[in-house]
């Protein structure tokens, strides 16, 4: 057959390639060789050129389509890698990439919710943990879950590369393990939501905002359940969102690409909502201008998770469609990390500010004196920091052996460097909304 006169003159050419070609030649299942024959006969590739068969398009495509209609999914991956070989391509692999972005990431949101934690743990007891922070904590396992889920799973089964130089079973557990990863994204996506949400209720206690924030908690909190769910039961059997791609089994799934679609949709008109809450307050502050500005800034830089989510919507657009999903999903799981971890810095930075607030008090602190207490005037001399003075003495004049009975009152502002408890401070001397 004019095929293997073609394929065996190709091996011959490139002698030290010459284990690998016949391997893949051997490969080829006779569906595939009648597609390359019949192809081969119609195109202008009269001779057996490597530098024809291997550039010339319309073959490739008649070949392709020749094999998407007459074979199995497995026997065109098999044809596919075995063309990748015959004609020297270089393997597409950007995993490296991808364990690389996955580690700075995670080591990144560890640190600031690390410096959230560590700061709540050492404050007064007036600022000790709350439900934002645990809430937080929560994103970040899940987070991890994710990360070590696609480095050990998705990653080490063929994320990054085209899925036709992998192994079957690799295909198949690349699936399994984009099944959970997309079951943790729907999940920390809320919590780190929830998070900014009792954050702004602890910061805002007017009664007007609590319940609109109470609203937009339980909004988000029906918003996961609407989407973890579907995440968790996608296909009928469940089974079948990994095995659908070969072609072999037989089930139904519901159409991911809407659901993705819709759930980014109102996730990102929930991000921009969440926004308008703080902003809406902030004219009430009893803050100079250029502390004002850099609160406004602290919860504008939220914006930054909504840019990526937008970011991501692109790569969505095949993502239930594509022939390819360990390449043209790597970018999906790349992105939504992106995303996550973004959101998670973005909650942790009213802590950072307050460090940034002892380092650089004049442009980050407090628009109180956070660090002295009152002074009034003592009976006794002048004032001191902190010092108490006696608001009245009762005794009899002249009478030194007479019992004195003296009630001193200590007035004092103590240190105050949480951000929170300014915000709060502040928002009680302002009008409720």
């Amino acid at each position: 057959m004019k095929i293997f006169l073609v394929l065996g003159t190709l091996l011959l050419v490139h002698v030290p390639r010459v284990v690998a070609q016949q391997e893949a030649l051997s490969s080829l299942s006779p569906c595939a060789v009648s597609c390359f024959t019949d192809a081969l006969s119609k195109s202008t590739c009269t001779t057996p050129d490597p530098s024809c068969m291997c550039t010339n398009a319309q073959l490739q495509a008649a070949v392709e389509q020749c094999i998407l209609s007459s074979c199995t999914v497995k026997e065109g991956l098999t044809a596919q890698n075995a063309t990748t070989v015959l004609c020297n391509q270089k393997p597409r692999d950007n995993s490296m990439e991808l364990k690389v972005t996955d580690i700075a990431l995670i080591v990144i949101m560890a640190f600031f919710v690390c410096v959230r934690i560590g700061y709540k743990f050492f404050s007064p007891s007036e600022v000790r943990f709350g439900p934002d922070d645990y809430f937080i904590v929560l994103a970040l396992l899940f987070t991890v879950a994710a990360i070590i889920l696609g480095d050990l799973g998705a990653i080490a089964n063929g994320m990054g590369r085209d899925i036709w130089t992998l192994r079957f079973d690799q295909v198949y557990a690349f699936g399994k393990s984009f099944y959970f990863i997309e079951i943790t994204y729907f999940t920390t996506v809320v919590l780190i939501k929830i998070s900014f949400l009792f954050f702004y209720k602890r910061i805002f206690p007017g009664p007007t905002i609590q319940k609109i924030i109470w609203a937009t908690i339980w909004f988000n909190v029906l918003f996961g359940v609407g989407f973890v769910l579907p995440a968790i039961f996608p296909c009928r059997p469940i089974s079948f969102f990994w095995t659908n791609w070969d072609g072999e089994h037989t089930g139904h799934c519901i159409n991911l690409n809407a659901i993705l679609w819709a759930n980014a949709a109102i996730s990102i008109a929930v991000d921009f909502w969440m926004l308008a809450i703080p902003l809406s307050q902030l004219i009430h502050l009893k803050l100079s201008r250029t502390k004002k500005a850099g609160v406004i800034l602290m919860f504008c830089l939220g914006t930054f998770a909504t840019v990526v989510s937008i970011i991501r919507l692109q790569f969505l657009i095949s993502y239930a469609r594509t022939r390819n999903p360990t390449w043209d999903q790597a970018n999906v799981l790349k992105w939504s990390t992106i995303e996550i971890a973004t959101g998670t810095v973005c909650a942790c930075i009213p802590s950072i500010r307050i460090i940034l607030a002892r380092v650089l008090p004049r442009t980050f602190g407090s628009s109180y004196d956070t660090g002295a207490r009152h002074q009034y005037p003592s009976a006794n001399g002048p004032s001191s920091k902190g010092s108490g003075f006696p608001l009245k003495n009762m005794h009899k004049s002249g009478d030194d052996n007479a019992i004195r009975c003296t009630t001193t009152f200590e007035l004092s502002q103590a240190h105050k460097s949480d951000d929170e408890l300014e915000l709060v401070q502040d928002r009680y001397t302002a009008s409720n909304v």
